[in-house]
């Protein structure tokens, strides 16, 4: 995995971990789902990041 693109993936992952908890915790339906979908943004960069890497071995 590239340092460039799991740097990328981690920060989709807790920008959107924290997105979904403000939203939470205001009552913000709206944002908790934006942050639902970064994250799942960031997961999905992250798998196809380690099917590469296995593609390479």
């Amino acid at each position: 995995m590239s340092a460039n693109e799991k740097a990328k993936a981690k920060t989709e992952q807790v920008v959107g971990k924290a997105k979904e908890t403000a939203g939470e915790a205001v009552g913000n339906e709206r944002l908790t789902a934006k942050g639902r979908v970064e994250q799942a943004k960031g997961d999905a960069r992250e798998a196809k990041e380690k099917l590469k890497d296995i593609g390479r071995h």
